[in-house]
């Protein structure tokens, strides 16, 4: 997934919440912990669209978490919107059913996702994905 135009802190934040970038996903990019499941994966759309593989890595959990990533490998997608569908949370487990559109070579696609996270140590962790 690839990397979009610079974009300055107080431009408004991907993730579609109503905020700049800074007072929304900025902060957690910067290292503050995620408050919650959902917040945790709106930092990380917004991490693909601004290209921060190490965010991304940071925030995957040990035990399903790739090696690398190359956000940087062509075609790269042009990140589009967010919709977030749902959002449970059961202690330390929690899903988020989502909806991200994007744009690849000119063509719009939708990536659809019901993710699975875990909280460990007080910070939230994506493990995987279900079929959405």
């Amino acid at each position: 997934m690839g990397r979009s135009a610079p974009s300055k802190i107080d431009d408004p934040c991907p993730c579609g919440r109503p905020l700049s970038y800074a007072a929304c996903c900025g902060r957690y990019h910067s290292g503050l912990a995620a408050p919650d499941a959902e917040s945790l994966m709106r930092s990380r759309y917004s991490a693909y669209v601004r290209g921060l593989e190490d965010y991304l890595l940071a925030t995957w959990h040990a035990s399903t978490r790739p090696p690398a990533l190359d956000l940087a490998a062509e075609p790269a997608p042009k990140w589009l919107a967010l919709e977030v569908r749902a959002h449970a949370e059961n202690g330390d487990a929690a899903t988020v059913d989502f909806v991200a559109r994007f744009r690849v070579g000119g063509r719009g696609q939708r990536l659809h996702e019901v993710s699975r996270f875990v909280r460990e140590d007080g910070r939230w962790y994506y493990l995987d994905a279900l079929a959405g």
